[in-house]
Protein backbone atom coordinates (compact mmCIF):
# COMPACT_ATOMS: atom_id res chain seq x y z
CA UNK A 1 0.00 0.00 0.00
CA UNK A 2 1.10 3.52 -0.87
CA UNK A 3 1.88 5.24 1.96
CA UNK A 4 0.39 8.79 1.65
CA UNK A 5 1.81 12.17 2.84
CA UNK A 6 -0.99 13.79 5.93
CA UNK A 7 -2.23 16.93 5.73
CA UNK A 8 0.07 18.48 8.13
CA UNK A 9 3.22 16.28 6.44
CA UNK A 10 2.73 18.57 3.45
CA UNK A 11 1.96 21.76 5.06
CA UNK A 12 4.93 21.36 7.29
CA UNK A 13 7.41 20.26 4.36
CA UNK A 14 5.62 23.14 2.90
CA UNK A 15 6.74 25.79 5.14
CA UNK A 16 10.19 24.49 5.28
CA UNK A 17 10.06 25.12 1.27
CA UNK A 18 8.86 28.27 1.51
CA UNK A 19 11.83 29.38 3.68
CA UNK A 20 14.17 28.46 1.11
CA UNK A 21 12.25 29.93 -1.79
CA UNK A 22 12.90 33.51 -0.54
CA UNK A 23 14.35 36.04 -2.98
CA UNK A 24 17.48 35.60 -1.99
CA UNK A 25 19.64 33.80 -4.58
CA UNK A 26 16.57 33.13 -6.67
CA UNK A 27 18.74 32.87 -9.81
CA UNK A 28 20.72 30.07 -8.61
CA UNK A 29 17.74 28.40 -6.94
CA UNK A 30 15.84 28.49 -10.59
CA UNK A 31 19.06 27.70 -12.46
CA UNK A 32 19.22 24.08 -10.27
CA UNK A 33 15.73 23.23 -10.35
CA UNK A 34 16.04 24.21 -14.12
CA UNK A 35 18.54 21.46 -14.57
CA UNK A 36 18.01 18.98 -11.85
CA UNK A 37 14.24 18.95 -12.82
CA UNK A 38 14.62 18.13 -16.37
CA UNK A 39 14.45 14.47 -17.43
CA UNK A 40 17.28 13.79 -18.50
CA UNK A 41 19.47 14.90 -15.71
CA UNK A 42 16.62 12.89 -13.48
CA UNK A 43 17.85 9.69 -16.17
CA UNK A 44 21.27 10.39 -15.29
CA UNK A 45 20.87 10.63 -11.56
CA UNK A 46 19.03 7.43 -11.75
CA UNK A 47 21.33 5.15 -13.86
CA UNK A 48 24.09 6.10 -11.79
CA UNK A 49 22.73 5.26 -8.36
CA UNK A 50 21.74 2.10 -9.82
CA UNK A 51 24.73 0.65 -11.70
CA UNK A 52 26.97 2.84 -9.88
CA UNK A 53 30.18 4.07 -11.72
CA UNK A 54 29.84 3.90 -15.60
CA UNK A 55 31.97 5.57 -18.28
CA UNK A 56 30.24 8.32 -21.14
CA UNK A 57 29.96 5.58 -23.36
CA UNK A 58 27.71 3.18 -21.05
CA UNK A 59 25.46 5.89 -19.62
CA UNK A 60 24.96 6.90 -23.46
CA UNK A 61 24.15 3.62 -24.27
CA UNK A 62 22.01 3.26 -21.06
CA UNK A 63 20.00 6.08 -21.21
CA UNK A 64 17.76 5.47 -24.43
CA UNK A 65 17.38 8.78 -26.49
CA UNK A 66 19.76 11.01 -24.94
CA UNK A 67 22.43 12.66 -27.45
CA UNK A 68 26.20 13.13 -26.47
CA UNK A 69 25.56 16.80 -26.70
CA UNK A 70 22.67 16.71 -24.00
CA UNK A 71 24.63 13.82 -21.79
CA UNK A 72 27.88 16.04 -21.89
CA UNK A 73 25.95 18.77 -20.73
CA UNK A 74 23.59 17.24 -18.25
CA UNK A 75 27.09 15.49 -16.65
CA UNK A 76 28.85 19.14 -16.68
CA UNK A 77 25.82 21.04 -14.81
CA UNK A 78 25.53 17.52 -12.24
CA UNK A 79 29.30 17.73 -11.61
CA UNK A 80 29.02 21.58 -11.33
CA UNK A 81 26.75 21.23 -8.40
CA UNK A 82 29.07 18.86 -6.65
CA UNK A 83 26.09 15.53 -7.42
CA UNK A 84 28.27 13.46 -10.13
CA UNK A 85 32.17 13.33 -9.90
CA UNK A 86 33.78 12.82 -12.95
CA UNK A 87 37.62 10.70 -12.31
CA UNK A 88 40.05 10.26 -14.92
CA UNK A 89 42.34 7.55 -15.02
CA UNK A 90 45.80 8.25 -16.52
CA UNK A 91 45.64 5.39 -19.23
CA UNK A 92 46.30 5.82 -22.92
CA UNK A 93 43.31 6.44 -24.36
CA UNK A 94 42.39 8.42 -20.82
CA UNK A 95 39.29 6.50 -19.28
CA UNK A 96 36.77 8.86 -17.66
CA UNK A 97 34.12 7.40 -15.26
CA UNK A 98 31.05 9.29 -13.42
CA UNK A 99 29.37 8.49 -10.32
CA UNK A 100 27.29 10.17 -7.78
CA UNK A 101 28.47 11.80 -4.73
CA UNK A 102 27.15 11.74 -1.18
CA UNK A 103 24.65 14.71 -2.37
CA UNK A 104 23.69 12.79 -5.52
CA UNK A 105 22.69 10.03 -3.38
CA UNK A 106 20.64 12.27 -1.23
CA UNK A 107 18.70 13.54 -4.84
CA UNK A 108 18.52 9.65 -5.82
CA UNK A 109 17.01 9.51 -2.33
CA UNK A 110 14.19 12.23 -3.12
CA UNK A 111 13.76 11.65 -6.64
CA UNK A 112 13.22 7.67 -6.28
CA UNK A 113 9.27 8.08 -4.69
CA UNK A 114 8.43 9.67 -7.58
CA UNK A 115 9.42 6.93 -10.35
CA UNK A 116 8.13 4.82 -8.13
CA UNK A 117 4.80 6.76 -8.03
CA UNK A 118 4.99 6.54 -12.55
CA UNK A 119 6.07 3.24 -12.47
CA UNK A 120 2.77 2.34 -10.52
CA UNK A 121 0.67 4.40 -12.09
CA UNK A 122 2.01 3.97 -15.69
CA UNK A 123 -1.48 2.07 -17.05
CA UNK A 124 -3.17 5.25 -15.23
CA UNK A 125 -1.52 7.40 -17.39
CA UNK A 126 -1.68 6.08 -20.14
CA UNK A 127 -5.22 5.28 -19.77
CA UNK A 128 -5.99 9.19 -18.86
CA UNK A 129 -3.54 10.42 -21.95
CA UNK A 130 -5.68 8.04 -24.52
CA UNK A 131 -9.62 9.16 -22.95
CA UNK A 132 -7.97 12.89 -23.24
CA UNK A 133 -6.98 12.77 -27.26
CA UNK A 134 -10.63 11.22 -28.00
Amino acid sequence: MEKLMTDAEITEAWDDICKVLNKDQDELKRDILNHIGNKWSLFVVHALGIDGRMRFSNLENHINGISQRMLTKCLRELERDGLVARSIFPEVPPRVEYELTPLGRGLLVQVTPLWLWIARHIGELKSARAKYSR
